[in-house]
C-alpha cells in the first residue's frame, strides 16, 4: 500500500486540523468501535467503558498519540511504530481484526467533528493511511 504524494499531503492537512483535540476524537472513536463491535471490549475489562471514561479519555488520547506519531513519521511509519507493533502482537495479543474496526471508527469520529473535512479525496488518503498504520501495527503477528 502505497502512499502518494497527494495523499500525504491530506493526511497531513487533516491531522493538522484534528491534532488539537485528538485525543477527544480518539476517546469518540473508542466509544464507538465499543458500541459498534462489542467483542472489542474483552481488552479492555479492566477499562471504564462508559462514554466519557476517564479510562476511555486516556486511551483515547494513547491512540491519538500514536496515529499523530505515524503522520509525523509518514515515509517511516513502521519505525515509528515498531514498539506499538511489538507490543500489540507479543504482550497484548489483539486480533488483528480490530485494528480495521477502530480506523473505521476513527474516520466517522473525524467526519463527525469536523463535518466538510473529510472530501472524497481526502477521505481515500485518510483511509489508505489508517489502513497501513494497521498493516504496520499487525505486522509482527507473522
Amino acid at each position: 500500500m502505497v502512499l502518494t504524494a497527494d495523499d500525504k499531503s491530506h493526511v497531513k492537512h487533516v491531522w493538522s486540523v484534528v491534532q488539537p483535540h485528538a485525543g477527544d476524537i480518539g476517546a469518540d472513536a473508542l466509544t464507538r468501535m465499543f458500541a459498534a463491535h462489542r467483542t472489542t471490549k474483552t481488552y479492555f475489562a479492566h477499562f471504564g467503558l462508559n462514554p466519557g471514561s476517564a479510562d476511555i479519555k486516556a486511551h483515547g488520547k494513547k491512540v491519538a498519540a500514536a496515529i499523530g506519531e505515524a503522520v509525523a513519521h509518514i515515509d517511516n511509519i513502521a519505525g515509528a511504530l515498531d514498539k506499538l507493533s511489538t507490543l500489540h502482537a507479543q504482550k497484548m495479543r489483539v486480533d488483528p481484526v480490530n485494528f480495521p474496526l477502530l480506523s473505521h471508527c476513527f474516520l466517522v469520529s473525524i467526519a463527525a467533528h469536523h463535518p466538510g473535512l473529510l472530501k472524497a479525496s481526502t477521505l481515500l488518503s485518510m483511509d489508505k493511511f489508517l489502513g497501513h498504520v494497521g498493516v504496520v501495527l499487525t505486522s509482527k503477528y507473522r
